[in-house]
């Protein structure tokens, strides 16, 4: 990089002698001084190829994304064990070397693809590039063979995560922003499902690894093997009110029944993207549905059941439902009922402040207000197994259910 900054350094300090010798020797010299600014303008052009080239067409991103993704199940995560002298953390380390090179050259791959004018919007341009730095930085660590070197790459994954934090709140903007351009929403549907759930499974094998590092009880590296499901959701819902609140002077009680005492491991991560957005939607719909009342507004019913199969959560809520035009949308990217309701109460001063405050996980980012709250926490629970359905009653509330199976190895789950 710095290489080609002294080069275009060169190139204009040139132009500024040649400028400079027309200025002092008159029109005599206009023809020579063309004939180099040609020379000076190829040389200029060649060096934009190759910065572009090197940058974005390398042979080492094409030879890496024609190659497989080797996909790990969580009960080979789960029962890998740990080793006393520490050679499970080699390993670790190991199979990142080889497998994250080729994931991220994957979704380089996949932005090239887009459509052009897509594909140029600056902030999606940008996200493009973090990928193409962070393939060149994987490529380049030798091999893994010792403490040392393994201990340098668990600091440059890490320093990658969080670089990498706010890329998908980066991809709602971009996409917003060129929608009007947008003539195939599958094809722009099927990059963010892959975009998405990518970024989560690179997400999930790196900080997989750093946790590996850590003794924490229950833990190996970030499965929860004693998982209480009641606990996420209690913080979720203590989470959602406190928004609720600081909005709209209240909060709808919570009813938390069923399983309630269910144990069991699992990855926590993606729910703490999924479940405050199911939350967070079933109490902006119960509050603002009820604005004549809102000091006795409807209570929220979540279920939660388990089996030897999966585990199902499901969120009911009294917010009158989703109308009928828009029951096929909600999973739709970019649609959004955020400023629909154009109540004084809702709109006016600090009350039109409340979904969005950031909201930290996998998803990473304020999310409300982008219409991808929804779509994203479906492409996740199909991703991990599951599914998100919705059935709404319009006029009464609306119930969402999320299904994600065990992983406790006594059936194939997902591959991470």
């Amino acid at each position: 990089m710095w290489q080609r900054k002294v080069k275009g350094f060169v190139l204009c300090s040139q132009r500024c002698l040649l400028q400079n010798l027309v200025a002092e020797n008159g029109p005599t010299s206009i023809v020579a001084v063309n004939r180099t600014f040609t020379t000076l303008e190829q040389a200029e052009a060649r060096e934009r190829s190759r910065s572009v080239t090197s940058f974005y067409n390398q042979s080492a991103i094409d030879t890496a994304a024609e190659k497989p993704l080797v996909r790990l199940s969580p009960t080979t995560l789960l029962y890998s064990g740990k080793s006393p002298d520490g050679n499970h953390i080699l390993r670790s380390a190991q199979y990142l070397h080889k497998e994250l090179p080729v994931r991220v050259a994957h979704r380089i791959a996949a932005f090239r693809g887009l459509p052009f004018i897509v594909g140029c919007n600056p902030t999606i341009l940008q996200v493009h590039e973090l990928y193409i730095r962070a393939f060149h930085l994987l490529s380049e660590v030798a091999p893994i063979n010792d403490f040392e070197t393994e201990q340098k790459y668990s600091t440059l994954v890490k320093n990658l995560l969080d670089d990498h934090k706010d890329v998908v709140t980066m991809l709602a903007e971009g996409f917003k922003e060129s929608r009007r351009h947008i003539k195939d929403e599958e094809l722009v549907r099927k990059f963010l499902d892959n975009t998405l759930t990518s970024r989560l499974g690179i997400r999930m094998l790196a900080e997989h690894h750093l946790g590996l590092h850590h003794e924490r009880p229950n833990y190996i590296g970030i499965i929860n093997t004693q998982m209480q499901l009641r606990k996420v959701i209690e913080n979720w819902i203590d989470f959602g009110k406190k928004l609720c609140e600081h909005k709209y002077g209240n909060a709808p009680h919570v009813k938390l029944k069923g399983h309630v005492n269910a144990t069991f491991p699992y990855i926590q991560s993606p729910l703490d993207y999924i479940l405050p957005e199911l939350i967070k939607n079933a109490m902006r719909a119960t509050m603002e549905n009820n604005l004549d009342n809102l000091a006795n507004v409807p209570d929220i019913s979540i279920t939660i059941a388990n089996n030897d199969t999966d585990f199902i959560v499901r969120i009911s809520d009294r917010g009158c439902g989703v109308p009928h035009m828009n029951v096929g949308k909600v999973f739709h990217y970019h649609f959004t009922t955020s400023g629909s309701c154009t109540d004084d109460r809702v709109t006016r001063g600090l009350l039109g402040e409340m979904m969005n405050a950031d909201q930290q996980g996998p998803g990473g980012g304020p999310m409300h207000g982008f219409g991808f709250g929804l779509p994203t926490s479906r492409a996740y629970a199909e991703y991990l197994g599951g599914a998100l359905t919705l059935k709404s009653m319009q006029g009464i509330g609306t119930d969402v259910y999320l299904r994600l199976r065990h992983i406790d190895g006594k059936q194939e789950s997902f591959r991470i």
